[in-house]
């Protein structure tokens, strides 16, 4: 048998403490013990390094008094007399009541210093640096801050407490739940009242199904179920609110495990993103459309060359044999439908954007005026039309006469739409002021900045996503056969896109359309704009020596025959080129009627502008069947169309004489 060593039994208590010792000297936190006459007892190497104490100061017997005092010295408890300061601390010590504070230290470093008296004994004191705790809040409050501005005003007036993270979660602009294992709402922040009008203040009596209604309930239950086994959930739905809206949200669910590893609950997050969808839907519609315009633009280009030779014969051929049979019954007809085609060809230009415009300031009070008027005696009797346009002047900067016209065509579309709701019908033309920011600027292709919106508003059938999508395409129509072209909204889409504004459209069945314009705002003009006076027509004879230049035979053949008819002589170039050439070298050129776009380094409005600046010609004139977007409004010289008459063709020509 083993003999005892009494030696052992007078080392053991040393052991313990040197061990006990060692052990606290691992933990991160400071701790001290004082006993009831304020005289250290026990610390450890935390205490001395976290305060910043000099190792000397660590003693059994250390008076607390003495602790104070060197931080009174040092400025940790700010400006004042330190033996006051002193007195203060050391009195509140002695009266040994557990506590709990924070205190900032001049470095910025905070510490949590937590008090538990020992009856009888002193009191226990643990120290912990939550400098990087309190710096990870302040950078989450500074992100929820840029999340939402009334989350920023709010959270700048709120203490640390309960009230002040109801008051944040009910301000940030989704719905936050927290539901347990038995899917029992525990939490549910303002939104679910504002959506669903649900009591938040009883979230245990809160019903997912009830709010959500049975239908999408079928849906999300799956993927709840899913969360409370551990896998955390992001989907997308459609829901309804109380208020009858319909939204798009995207719901998280992210599982909360227990101690033991299963799953507690989940905290659920749902945000409203039904603008997101639709900035994305306008953004895909837009993109669509603008590929629609440069392969539209190019066959337009093309179809106004060929009718401008179909329609110049045919008139030509109409005129030479005015009574003949056949030119009553095959000729005209044909130069009919040839120009009803260039009617239809025009209209594909204007979604195209390349029409020319006669832009200057509007005032949109006015011509909102203007419009009702018009639009009135095509109306039903029973058809409510209620214009507003404020009290503050509303300028634009735009072509009047194609606003008025796609205004009109907005409020007959409007019309139609409220055929069945007889005498409840309701059509509502307004305008106001408005700045949009770089968020809503983006899906509609705008700069940020002032601007003038105007909207038609019914309460119509309405129109479903498939409408929606194809509405501005050209010859997309949901009307009956022999009630348009298709061609109205298209039209109206890219004359408000060449006039540097927007067109959106917001609509579901059975809850009517509103379509929205947006213009750019400008300045009212110093005096009102004066409308030009049509120009005389020129005397058909003895006009001088014309330069026609265009690099189609075909038009420039039939183009000849119009300039002869206004008593011209005819010089033809194909080339650009060769047309600078011709100017130089030919003197007393009366016209110079030049296409806008052909083969060569050189464009129409160059040549136009050479002409001009060398005095080479009394009169320019562009012509072409396509207005790019970058169409200088400085050319210098009138733009036709073509397909032109004899009659259009001079009237350009005496507004392009110098």
């Amino acid at each position: 048998m083993p003999t005892h060593d009494p030696s052992s039994d007078a080392s053991a208590p040393l052991a313990r403490y040197l061990t006990l010792q060692a052990g606290l000297d691992l933990l991160d936190r400071g701790l001290s013990i004082f006993d009831r006459d304020l005289k250290l007892v026990a610390w450890n190497r935390a205490y001395l390094k976290l305060l910043d104490f000099p190792q000397a100061m660590g003693y059994v017997g250390a008076p607390f008094e003495s602790f104070i005092a060197y931080n009174a010295q040092r400025g940790e408890y700010g400006a004042g007399n330190a033996a006051a300061l002193v007195a203060e601390r050391v009195a509140a010590a002695r009266a040994f009541r557990a506590h709990e504070i924070e205190r900032t230290r001049p470095g910025g470093q905070v510490l949590r210093i937590r008090g538990e008296p020992v009856p009888g004994h002193g009191f226990v004191t643990l120290y912990s640096d939550v400098t990087a705790e309190r710096h990870a809040e302040a950078t989450i409050r500074a992100h929820t801050e840029q999340l939402e501005a009334r989350v920023a005003e709010r959270t700048a007036e709120l203490q640390r407490s309960e009230q002040r993270m109801r008051l944040v979660m009910d301000s940030i602009p989704a719905a936050v739940g927290f539901f347990d294992a038995g899917r029992t709402y525990r939490y549910l922040n303002r939104a679910y009242h504002d959506w669903f009008g649900v009591d938040t203040g009883a979230p245990d009596r809160a019903s997912a199904r009830a709010f959500l209604g049975d239908a999408v309930y079928a849906g999300v239950r799956p993927r709840v179920l899913r969360a409370l086994r551990g896998q955390s959930q992001s989907f997308e739905y459609e829901l309804q609110t109380a208020h009858g809206e319909r939204r798009i949200v995207r719901t998280s669910l992210v599982p909360e495990r227990a101690g033991d590893g299963s799953v507690s609950g989940c905290f659920e997050l749902t945000f409203d993103i039904t603008e997101e969808r639709r900035a994305q839907v306008l953004l895909a519609r837009a993109h669509k459309l603008e590929s629609l315009t440069h392969l539209t633009g190019g066959l337009a280009h093309d179809f106004n060359n060929i009718l401008t030779v179909v329609i110049g014969n045919l008139d030509a051929l109409a005129r030479s044999q005015p009574g003949d049979a056949a030119t009553q019954e095959y000729v005209l007809p044909a130069l009919g439908a040839a120009r009803r085609g260039a009617d239809l060809v025009k209209g594909l230009m204007s979604f195209a954007r390349r029409q020319p415009l006669e832009a200057h300031s509007v005032s949109v009070g006015a011509l909102l005026a203007t419009v009702a008027g018009l639009v009135r005696r095509v109306l039903p009797d029973s058809l409510q039309l209620e214009i507003s346009a404020g009290s503050e002047p509303l300028w634009t900067w735009i072509d009047p006469t194609l606003l008025e016209q796609a205004l009109i065509n907005m409020v007959l579309n409007a019309r139609d739409a409220c055929e069945a709701q007889g005498p409840a019908a309701r059509i509502r033309l307004r305008a106001c002021a408005t700045r949009i920011d770089a968020a809503a600027a983006l899906p509609l292709q705008l700069s940020p900045g002032d601007a003038i919106r105007i909207d038609v508003q019914d309460n119509g059938i309405g129109m479903d996503a498939h409408t929606l999508a194809h509405l501005f395409e050209p010859f997309f129509t949901t009307k009956r056969g022999g009630r348009g072209t298709g061609l109205g909204m298209a039209v109206v889409y890219g004359f408000i896109k060449q006039s540097g504004g927007a067109v959106d459209v917001r609509s579901a069945p059975g809850e009517g359309t509103t379509v929205s314009v947006w213009l750019p705002a400008a300045q009212a003009p110093a005096e009102a704009p004066r409308l030009a006076q049509p120009a005389a027509r020129a005397a058909p004879r003895q006009r001088g020596l014309a330069l026609l230049v265009d690099d189609d035979a075909q038009v420039r053949r039939v183009v000849r025959r119009n300039l002869l008819e206004l008593g011209y002589v005819v010089l033809e170039a194909e080339r650009l080129a060769e047309a600078q050439k011709l100017l130089a070298a030919t003197p007393d050129i009366a016209l110079v009627l030049t296409d806008l776009v052909m083969a060569g380094p050189l464009d129409g409005v160059q040549l136009a502008r050479a002409a001009r600046a060398g005095h080479y010609a009394k009169a320019v004139v562009i012509m072409t069947g396509n207005v790019p977007d970058d169409w200088p409004r400085d050319a210098g010289s009138p733009l036709l169309r073509k397909p032109f008459t004899t009659e259009q063709l001079a009237v350009a020509i005496e507004q392009g004489t110098t």
